[in-house]
Protein backbone atom coordinates (compact mmCIF):
# COMPACT_ATOMS: atom_id res chain seq x y z
CA UNK A 1 0.00 0.00 0.00
CA UNK A 2 1.51 3.59 -1.24
CA UNK A 3 2.17 6.21 1.17
CA UNK A 4 -0.22 8.75 1.15
CA UNK A 5 1.37 12.18 0.89
CA UNK A 6 0.04 15.25 3.01
CA UNK A 7 -0.10 18.81 2.04
CA UNK A 8 0.75 21.15 4.70
CA UNK A 9 -1.99 24.25 4.82
CA UNK A 10 0.24 26.01 2.79
CA UNK A 11 0.51 24.11 -0.36
CA UNK A 12 -1.89 25.26 -2.21
CA UNK A 13 -1.50 26.34 -5.43
CA UNK A 14 -1.05 30.19 -6.45
CA UNK A 15 -3.51 31.41 -8.33
CA UNK A 16 -3.81 33.16 -11.94
CA UNK A 17 -1.75 35.64 -13.24
CA UNK A 18 -2.57 38.76 -15.81
CA UNK A 19 -0.37 39.68 -18.51
CA UNK A 20 0.75 42.90 -18.07
CA UNK A 21 1.83 44.34 -21.34
CA UNK A 22 2.30 42.86 -25.22
CA UNK A 23 5.15 40.65 -26.02
CA UNK A 24 7.42 42.67 -28.86
CA UNK A 25 9.68 41.09 -31.33
CA UNK A 26 12.97 41.72 -30.08
CA UNK A 27 15.34 42.41 -32.76
CA UNK A 28 18.67 40.28 -33.02
CA UNK A 29 21.57 41.92 -31.47
CA UNK A 30 24.16 39.99 -33.51
CA UNK A 31 21.92 41.60 -36.54
CA UNK A 32 23.37 44.94 -38.03
CA UNK A 33 20.73 47.23 -39.21
CA UNK A 34 22.12 48.34 -42.53
CA UNK A 35 18.96 50.37 -42.79
CA UNK A 36 18.47 52.34 -39.61
CA UNK A 37 17.36 56.05 -40.34
CA UNK A 38 17.26 58.80 -37.78
CA UNK A 39 13.77 59.49 -36.63
CA UNK A 40 12.23 63.19 -36.07
CA UNK A 41 10.49 63.76 -32.86
CA UNK A 42 7.27 64.04 -33.37
CA UNK A 43 4.58 65.46 -31.01
CA UNK A 44 1.67 62.75 -30.36
CA UNK A 45 -1.77 64.24 -29.21
CA UNK A 46 -3.20 60.69 -29.31
CA UNK A 47 -4.36 59.12 -25.99
CA UNK A 48 -1.57 57.69 -23.61
CA UNK A 49 -3.74 54.57 -23.22
CA UNK A 50 -3.86 52.00 -25.74
CA UNK A 51 -7.20 50.10 -25.28
CA UNK A 52 -5.80 47.11 -23.31
CA UNK A 53 -4.23 48.93 -20.89
CA UNK A 54 -6.99 50.77 -20.27
CA UNK A 55 -9.11 46.95 -20.26
CA UNK A 56 -5.93 46.37 -17.44
CA UNK A 57 -6.57 49.17 -15.39
CA UNK A 58 -10.38 48.44 -14.93
CA UNK A 59 -9.36 44.88 -14.17
CA UNK A 60 -6.84 45.46 -11.34
CA UNK A 61 -9.68 48.17 -10.02
CA UNK A 62 -12.21 45.13 -10.47
CA UNK A 63 -14.27 46.66 -12.55
CA UNK A 64 -17.29 45.19 -14.43
CA UNK A 65 -16.48 46.43 -17.74
CA UNK A 66 -12.65 44.94 -17.73
CA UNK A 67 -14.48 42.10 -19.95
CA UNK A 68 -15.84 44.23 -22.36
CA UNK A 69 -12.65 46.68 -22.38
CA UNK A 70 -10.98 43.29 -23.40
CA UNK A 71 -13.27 42.28 -25.77
CA UNK A 72 -12.90 46.18 -27.44
CA UNK A 73 -8.90 45.63 -27.43
CA UNK A 74 -8.83 42.11 -29.23
CA UNK A 75 -11.20 43.82 -32.28
CA UNK A 76 -9.15 46.46 -32.06
CA UNK A 77 -5.97 43.88 -32.67
CA UNK A 78 -4.18 45.52 -29.53
CA UNK A 79 -2.24 43.15 -27.64
CA UNK A 80 -4.59 40.54 -28.66
CA UNK A 81 -2.76 37.46 -26.68
CA UNK A 82 -2.74 38.87 -23.48
CA UNK A 83 -6.45 40.20 -23.71
CA UNK A 84 -7.32 36.77 -24.40
CA UNK A 85 -5.29 35.79 -21.07
CA UNK A 86 -6.62 38.06 -19.00
CA UNK A 87 -10.09 37.68 -19.82
CA UNK A 88 -10.06 33.91 -19.38
CA UNK A 89 -9.25 34.71 -15.98
CA UNK A 90 -12.23 36.60 -15.83
CA UNK A 91 -14.06 34.08 -17.50
CA UNK A 92 -12.62 31.45 -14.69
CA UNK A 93 -13.30 33.55 -11.70
CA UNK A 94 -17.06 33.84 -12.85
CA UNK A 95 -17.01 29.72 -13.32
CA UNK A 96 -17.14 29.81 -17.34
CA UNK A 97 -14.75 26.93 -17.46
CA UNK A 98 -15.37 26.29 -20.99
CA UNK A 99 -15.11 29.68 -21.97
CA UNK A 100 -11.60 29.88 -19.60
CA UNK A 101 -10.56 27.06 -21.51
CA UNK A 102 -11.52 29.06 -24.68
CA UNK A 103 -9.66 32.04 -24.47
CA UNK A 104 -6.91 30.52 -22.63
CA UNK A 105 -5.80 28.35 -25.93
CA UNK A 106 -6.73 31.30 -28.39
CA UNK A 107 -4.36 33.63 -26.53
CA UNK A 108 -2.14 30.79 -27.05
CA UNK A 109 -2.80 30.41 -31.18
CA UNK A 110 -1.96 33.78 -31.35
CA UNK A 111 1.28 33.57 -29.22
CA UNK A 112 2.34 30.00 -28.91
CA UNK A 113 5.03 30.98 -26.14
CA UNK A 114 2.68 33.08 -24.02
CA UNK A 115 3.79 32.28 -20.34
CA UNK A 116 0.85 33.49 -18.77
CA UNK A 117 -1.47 31.68 -20.93
CA UNK A 118 0.30 28.78 -20.34
CA UNK A 119 0.48 28.98 -16.95
CA UNK A 120 -3.23 29.81 -16.43
CA UNK A 121 -4.14 26.85 -18.59
CA UNK A 122 -2.22 24.74 -16.35
CA UNK A 123 -4.10 26.40 -13.34
CA UNK A 124 -7.45 25.61 -15.02
CA UNK A 125 -6.63 21.74 -15.82
CA UNK A 126 -5.17 21.94 -12.21
CA UNK A 127 -9.12 22.86 -11.03
CA UNK A 128 -10.71 20.36 -13.34
CA UNK A 129 -8.37 17.09 -11.44
CA UNK A 130 -6.11 16.97 -14.99
CA UNK A 131 -3.14 17.04 -13.74
CA UNK A 132 -0.78 15.54 -16.77
CA UNK A 133 -2.30 18.43 -19.25
CA UNK A 134 -1.68 20.92 -15.73
CA UNK A 135 1.91 19.96 -15.88
CA UNK A 136 2.69 20.26 -19.59
CA UNK A 137 1.50 23.42 -19.27
CA UNK A 138 3.00 24.13 -16.23
CA UNK A 139 6.39 23.08 -17.97
CA UNK A 140 5.90 24.77 -20.80
CA UNK A 141 5.53 28.27 -18.73
CA UNK A 142 8.93 27.30 -17.12
CA UNK A 143 10.59 27.42 -19.89
CA UNK A 144 9.46 30.33 -21.61
CA UNK A 145 9.92 32.34 -18.61
CA UNK A 146 12.26 30.63 -16.14
CA UNK A 147 12.49 33.30 -13.55
CA UNK A 148 8.82 32.98 -12.98
CA UNK A 149 8.77 31.34 -9.26
CA UNK A 150 5.16 30.52 -8.86
CA UNK A 151 5.00 28.28 -11.94
CA UNK A 152 7.63 26.02 -10.47
CA UNK A 153 5.41 25.68 -6.72
CA UNK A 154 2.42 24.89 -8.78
CA UNK A 155 4.58 22.02 -11.31
CA UNK A 156 6.09 20.50 -7.84
CA UNK A 157 2.74 20.00 -6.38
CA UNK A 158 1.57 18.47 -9.75
CA UNK A 159 4.70 16.40 -10.04
CA UNK A 160 4.01 15.21 -6.86
CA UNK A 161 0.11 14.37 -7.40
CA UNK A 162 1.60 12.39 -10.31
CA UNK A 163 4.13 10.59 -8.12
CA UNK A 164 6.79 11.84 -9.77
CA UNK A 165 8.70 12.61 -6.16
CA UNK A 166 12.03 13.20 -7.19
CA UNK A 167 11.04 15.77 -9.86
CA UNK A 168 8.73 17.62 -7.27
CA UNK A 169 11.77 18.06 -5.27
CA UNK A 170 14.03 19.66 -7.69
CA UNK A 171 11.23 21.62 -8.51
CA UNK A 172 10.44 22.84 -5.41
CA UNK A 173 14.13 23.42 -4.68
CA UNK A 174 14.22 25.65 -8.18
CA UNK A 175 11.56 27.53 -6.41
CA UNK A 176 13.14 28.30 -3.83
CA UNK A 177 15.96 29.51 -5.37
CA UNK A 178 14.08 32.58 -6.74
CA UNK A 179 11.57 33.79 -4.26
CA UNK A 180 12.46 35.58 -0.22
CA UNK A 181 13.88 33.61 2.38
CA UNK A 182 10.37 34.17 3.80
CA UNK A 183 8.81 32.79 1.01
CA UNK A 184 11.39 29.46 0.60
CA UNK A 185 10.99 28.59 4.46
CA UNK A 186 6.94 28.77 3.47
CA UNK A 187 7.79 25.32 1.05
CA UNK A 188 9.94 23.79 3.72
CA UNK A 189 7.25 22.06 5.09
CA UNK A 190 6.31 20.22 1.75
CA UNK A 191 9.78 19.42 0.69
CA UNK A 192 10.03 17.65 4.01
CA UNK A 193 6.75 15.68 3.18
CA UNK A 194 8.13 15.40 -0.43
CA UNK A 195 11.28 13.79 0.80
CA UNK A 196 9.81 11.75 3.41
CA UNK A 197 7.53 10.12 1.00
CA UNK A 198 10.72 9.68 -1.00
CA UNK A 199 12.72 7.52 1.46
CA UNK A 200 9.68 5.41 2.33
CA UNK A 201 9.38 4.49 -1.24
CA UNK A 202 12.85 3.92 -1.15
CA UNK A 203 14.48 2.64 2.44
CA UNK A 204 17.75 2.82 1.28
CA UNK A 205 17.32 6.99 0.72
CA UNK A 206 16.86 6.67 4.03
CA UNK A 207 19.71 5.14 5.18
CA UNK A 208 22.20 7.55 3.32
Amino acid sequence: MGQILKFPAEASKFGYKRARKCARAAENPDQLNLFSQPTARILSFAPATSPFEEALVSDERGDLKAAELYTRAIENQDCVADAYCNLGIIESKKGNTARAFDCFTTSLKHDPRHSEAHYNLGNLYFEVNDFRLAQIHYEMAGEVDPSFANVYFNLALVQSINHDLPAAINTLTKYQELVSPEEARNAEELLRNLKRSLAARNPRLSST
